[in-house]
Formats: structure tokens, C-alpha cells, sequence
């Protein structure tokens, strides 16, 4: 079966051919991170315009590397939210048009759900299982008895992780996106800042970052007010530390409470190497997925393997020409189970 991946939720245009869920015949992405970078974030009309610039191109690219014809697809999967809707609505007219040129089925996935199955991809996906879903609009711990069966047991409640990431790399003169900035000089860096880990008192699987990111603000603040110095490898391995730390063992405390041995981290922060060293070195005994860095950040590929799975669950439903694209879309509403 091959599927086409549409994908263009916030800045990359990426459209992916894979054949039975595995085989990724072509991935192909064009990202705007150079164009935003001046601006410190993605700004929502210029992203949508770009899509718009880069989307027909990008689907001829894709069926160029994949050496198959419009023909010979079985499936259009497309991102029909969360994300910016006007970015969303590039991906989703550009799907529509396809499937009604080359008379295909179309079908609407959640954005979130394409990062949960881009551990499909190079691992065998077991269940039940925990999805510590880690990105910059999303921090989330999700229960999954099966394939397509969500329940989110735990949420930040005010910054997403990656965005907490984006904020204290501006605090520290770090060029967007942060993310990746902050885990390289944390990596050069101790802990001696000490920062706060937030736990919450309720005892509850949710998540707190706008506490954590405040002290980095202000430690900047009174240090510059003192004539001192930062130590920005120190500050970066500090805050690391203390996000890795939480994540990972409020990952774990839920994975043993509803007695699961498998554990998948998805969504952009899932290539942090400091994550992912702190999975291993405290995630004795459970099986942990974590997808190749290429997956990790948003892509069509995720799309196209998550659209194989969900026609696999849900075989009869197909969208017709009234898809639409919706800002503000919640997993568990998406695929009621």
C-alpha cells in the first residue's frame, strides 16, 4: 500500500511517499528555520506564504526520489491540525486537489498522532505502551492500549517543553530555534546552577515549566544587575537537568503505575541528546523508542506511516472534499475510542 504524506502544520513543507507503514520511499522537506531565524519565532502569514511557494515543487520532488507515478498511490494522508491554520490549509487544499485529480482516497490526521507513529518507522510499535510526547507546542503523556487508542494522563499546564527550550535560549543570547543550541552547550556545561524540579504537589502526572523558566529569567536578570557573569554552558546543562529529569522520571512513575514496559518518546524535543541519555541511564528494563533525528521534527513521512495505521483502525473512513483544517484539535476528540 502507498501512502502520500502531506505535511505543513507550522514551518516545513513535506510531502512523503511510504509503502506499508515501513518503507519511506521519499521524505521530502523544505524548511523556512533561516527564513523565521531573524525573527526569533515563526511568524504565521510569512510561513503560510511560503507553502504556498514551495508546495508543488516539494510534491514533485517526492515523486521523483520515489519513482512512482500519482497513479500508484493508494491513500492521501493529510495534517488536518493542531497548527497554524494557514499553514494547515496549504497541506489540505494542496491533498484535496490530488485526490480529486487522480480520483484517490483522502483522510485527515492529527498532527500529534504522525509524531507518535514516526517510531513506527524503525521500530516495532508494542502495547500497551507510554508516548512522552516532548514539542514545542506540546508536552503531553499519553496511555496507549493499542493502535489508535489515546488517553492522556498527563499535560503541561502553562509552556510546552519546547517552548520553555526557545525562551531560556533567548535569555541567554542563543539563536532560534533554541532548542538545539541549549542541548549542545549543555553538553559543555555542569550543573551548578542548581534549578528548581517541578514536581507538583497534587501528585499528578502534569507538567510545570513556567516556574522553571522564570528562575532562569531571573538568575539572568540579577546576575547582569550584579555586574556578574553566566556561565552559559553551566545555565544550559542546569536547566537540562532539571526539564530531562522531570520528564523522564514522571515518564517512568506512570509506566510502572499502570505496569507498562514500553515506552515512546515523539515530537521535535525527542532529539535532544539529553533526553535521550537520560532514558537510557535511568530506563533500566524498559523497552524505550525513540525515532532517528529525521522524525523526530515535524516531517510527512510521520504522516504518511500514522495515515497507514489509522486506515488499519478505521478502514471505512474516508474524508471527502469538505476536509478542512482545524487550528486547535485535541487527540483524544480526534479518535474517540
Amino acid at each position: 500500500m502507498l501512502v502520500l504524506g502531506i505535511e505543513s502544520s507550522c514551518d516545513e513543507t513535506s510531502v512523503a511517499i511510504v509503502r506499508d507503514g515501513k518503507e519511506v520511499l521519499a521524505n521530502v522537506i523544505n524548511t523556512q528555520i533561516k527564513i523565521h531565524e531573524k525573527f526569533g519565532g515563526v511568524v504565521p502569514e510569512v510561513a503560510s506564504r511560503h507553502h504556498v511557494y514551495q508546495i508543488t515543487m516539494v510534491f514533485e520532488e517526492a515523486f521523483k526520489v520515489a519513482n512512482v507515478k500519482p497513479e500508484d498511490i493508494d491513500l492521501v494522508a493529510v495534517t488536518e491540525g493542531p497548527g497554524l491554520i494557514g499553514s494547515l490549509l496549504v497541506g489540505v487544499n494542496a491533498a484535496k486537489t490530488f485526490a480529486l485529480m487522480y480520483n484517490k482516497p483522502i483522510i485527515g490526521v492529527h498532527h500529534l498522532a504522525g509524531h507518535i507513529y514516526a517510531n513506527a518507522i524503525e521500530h516495532e510499535m508494542k502495547f500497551p505502551c507510554i508516548a512522552l510526547l516532548v514539542s514545542g507546542g506540546n508536552t503531553e503523556l499519553i496511555y496507549m492500549k493499542d493502535h489508535f487508542k489515546f488517553e492522556i494522563l498527563g499535560e503541561t499546564l502553562d509552556d510546552a517543553v519546547g517552548e520553555a527550550y526557545d525562551k531560556v535560549a533567548r535569555v541567554v543570547g542563543l539563536p532560534y530555534p533554541g532548542g538545539p543550541h541549549v542541548d549542545r552547550l549543555a553538553h559543555l556545561g555542569h550543573d551548578t546552577y542548581k534549578l528548581p524540579r517541578v514536581y507538583l504537589e497534587d501528585g499528578s502526572y502534569n507538567f510545570s515549566f513556567s516556574g522553571l523558566k522564570s528562575a532562569v529569567i531571573n538568575l539572568a536578570h540579577n546576575a547582569e544587575q550584579r555586574g556578574e557573569t553566566i556561565d552559559k554552558n553551566n545555565l544550559c546543562a542546569s536547566f537540562q537537568d532539571s526539564v530531562t529529569e522531570v520528564l523522564v522520571r514522571k515518564t517512568l512513575a506512570l509506566a510502572k503505575e499502570k505496569n507498562v514496559n514500553n515506552i515512546i518518546v515523539a515530537g521535535g524535543v525527542s532529539a535532544n541528546k539529553g533526553l535521550k541519555e537520560r532514558f537510557e541511564r535511568e530506563a533500566k528494563g524498559f523497552n524505550v523508542c525513540i525515532p532517528s533525528i529525521k522524525y523526530c521534527t515535524d516531517n510527512a513521512a510521520m504522516i504518511a506511516v500514522a495515515g497507514f495505521y489509522q486506515h488499519m483502525v478505521y478502514p471505512n473512513e474516508y474524508a471527502d472534499m469538505s476536509l478542512n483544517a482545524t487550528a486547535s484539535l485535541e487527540l483524544e476528540e480526534r479518535y474517540e475510542n
